[in-house]
């Protein structure tokens, strides 16, 4: 088979919508008949999946690959990197962890990893039509630009011609389009194909005078105004809005803690798409208020967030809900933090060795070791009032946990996972509502509990729901985007319309 054709998507800052671009291309493009791959050298972000070969690899591109209706593969995200601290993160090589590293010594490593990032780029290029390739950041960073492995430099080591996107709803979009331009190096310049402006509200027809003087002004033609797109596709990091909602607008109330170090919050989308809950993230007791249901998400950071929730005085108000009968579900690190001790001998969670006592809400105590928990998981719930709904997910965690109580569930090869007592469950579980089957179970519980009648209208699974948001996303942005001009910078021939 020839060589993967590619295109890169470019931004000129994190946040302006290169992931959500990439994603409506693999799926346009997957429409169009071609087999595609998403690809990012470097991702940084806390939201990580775990592949069926049990790698790591960032959520982006496992988003990317659904929409592409491929496989998730660690060769699509050669780098992770999982920040601990405002000024180091976890490496992730190849799906497996290299080690913990503050950024000057990772900036002295990265060179040396290119090829590893080639090996999965060249690999993947020939089992694919295209590639969709997505930057980081902004590749005017000229503070970082000499040892560039995932904007420019990665481009020039893979060829690829490249979009350069521009978010205008956060205003001064011409200034961000033309002082990126402006900034690179002429070779650089030359590989950008065609500017976006992404995330526009209004009428296209107000900008023509600012799109034909940026067009005169960097030499470079704008290929679509893409409108602001109200599709559901799950976020990559914090920057998140989905984060900021903390009103119950339903007769349901989820309120999820939004710890300092959240992870995965993705786990909770789908009982966002219930039409009877509400889910909100909340950071003090006064937000948190009296919900119907507390969950504890992931962390990257589980003893620094329990201390967090303990000085903050969240520890006890969901301490004082749960005595109340308050449902109190945690995932994860949220699990961990239920129990009633987290060990940490050898510092390898927090950086120094350490035991702290946890909410005392379920019967477990954990231990932090170097060892990483990988798997893909199907399960069955058999803790009482969510008993029999199956689960598909993944656990990605360090520490084990003893419990010495009722487990939450039974995994397919006969072992027991998590831990329920009372109204309180803990699971290591993400991806645990997918399904949409313990969405069901959970909001019956809570109607049953609030005296209301549950909704009788069939949810929708995650997967389907995910699948009718791509296909919103890929309309949107084919109707917006000059295709034509896109596929003559890949020097591919457009084969149909859809």
């Amino acid at each position: 088979m020839s060589r993967a054709k590619c295109i890169m998507v470019q931004g000129t800052m994190s946040g302006a919508g290169k992931s959500l671009l990439c994603t409506a291309l693999c799926r346009i493009f997957a429409q169009d008949g071609y087999r595609v791959a998403p690809f990012k050298s470097q991702n940084m972000a806390l939201n990580s999946f775990v592949t069926r070969d049990g790698l790591e690899m960032g959520r982006a591109q496992v988003v990317q690959a659904q929409a592409a209706g491929m496989e998730p593969d660690v060769r699509m995200n050669p780098i992770l990197l999982k920040p601990s601290s405002d000024v180091g993160s976890q490496v992730i090589v190849n799906g497996e962890v290299r080690g913990q590293m503050p950024a000057a010594a990772y900036f002295k490593l990265k060179k040396s990893l290119i090829p590893d990032i080639l090996a999965a780029y060249d690999s993947l290029a020939e089992e694919v039509d295209i590639i969709v390739i997505e930057g980081a950041g902004s590749p005017a960073e000229i503070n970082l630009k000499a040892d560039d492995i995932v904007n420019m430099g990665l481009a020039k080591l893979v060829d690829a011609p490249v979009l350069l996107a521009g978010d205008i709803d956060r205003g001064g979009v011409f200034a961000q389009l033309y002082g990126t331009v402006e900034l690179l190096e002429p070779a650089e310049r030359a590989r950008i194909k065609g500017l976006v402006i992404n995330k526009f509200r209004g009428d296209a027809a107000i900008l023509k005078p600012g799109l034909t003087m940026l067009e005169e002004k960097t030499h470079l033609p704008v290929l679509g105004v893409v409108p602001y797109l109200r599709v559901d596709i799950e976020d990559e990091d914090s920057l998140s809005s989905r984060l900021e909602s903390n009103t119950a607008v339903k007769p349901l109330d989820a309120a999820i803690l939004r710890l300092p170090h959240i992870s995965n919050f993705t786990d909770f989308m789908p009982l966002e798409q219930h039409p009877l809950l509400s889910v909100r993230y909340v950071q003090s007791p006064r937000q948190l208020g009296a919900p119907d249901v507390v969950i504890l998400p992931g962390t990257k950071n589980t003893i620094d967030d329990l201390l967090w929730l303990r000085q903050c005085g969240l520890e006890g108000a969901v301490q004082k809900l749960a005595a109340a009968g308050t449902p109190v579900l945690g995932v994860c690190g949220g699990y961990q933090m239920l129990g009633e001790t987290l060990a940490d001998p050898e510092g390898t969670e927090s950086g120094r060795s350490q035991t702290v006592r946890g909410l005392g809400l379920l019967p477990t105590r954990t231990v932090f070791t170097d060892a990483k928990h990988r798997t893909q998981d199907t399960a069955t719930v058999t803790a009482p009032q969510l008993a029999g709904a199956v689960l598909t997910g993944y656990q990605i965690h360090t520490g084990r946990t003893a419990v010495q109580g009722v487990p939450f569930c039974r995994l397919a090869d006969g072992s027991t996972e998590g831990c329920v007592k009372d109204n309180v469950a803990g699971t290591y579980l993400h991806g645990l509502f997918d399904t949409g089957e313990l969405t069901e179970k959970l909001v019956q519980l809570l109607c049953s509990r609030k005296g209301i009648s549950p909704a009788s209208a069939p949810l929708l699974s995650m997967q389907e729901y995910r699948q009718q948001q791509f296909d919103l996303l890929a309309d949107g942005v084919r109707r917006a985007l000059d295709m034509n001009a896109l596929y003559a910078a890949m020097g591919l021939e457009r084969r149909s319309t859809v």
